[in-house]
């Protein structure tokens, strides 16, 4: 009976310890992954592709969101101004300017690789 407890015990404690990593796995995976978009969208308004940039833009912007709301602190102000800049970034891609649609998927980027968690 004390060997099964035992088990159970080093079992819930290993569940415990995992979570803070699973948690940090996954707001780097969404970082990453909104880096990696806002990079295409980037190459695609630099050669207007105006659709491709709203694209890449909306799918960076999911992800850079996802990440926010598992964010606090410092790392949290960058991705939520690298929001702000992607928002801005698909309202100027509606409205066919690559070029300003552009600068702010740069300024987006600047912000998602300024956040280290």
């Amino acid at each position: 009976m004390k060997h099964n407890q035992s088990t159970l015990a080093i079992g819930i404690i290993a569940l415990l310890v995992s979570f803070p990593l699973a948690a940090a796995d996954n707001i780097n995976k969404h970082r990453a992954e909104a880096i990696e978009h806002a990079e295409d969208a980037q190459i695609h308004g630099k050669a207007g592709h105006t659709k491709a940039l709203l694209e890449h833009a909306e799918e960076s912007l999911k992800h850079a969101k996802a990440a926010e709301n598992q964010l606090s602190g410092a790392d949290k102000q960058h991705v939520s101004e690298s929001v702000k800049h992607l928002n801005e970034a698909i309202e100027h891609a509606k409205q066919d300017h690559p070029d300003e649609g552009t600068k702010h998927v740069k300024e987006a980027l600047i912000h998602l690789k300024q956040s280290n968690n």
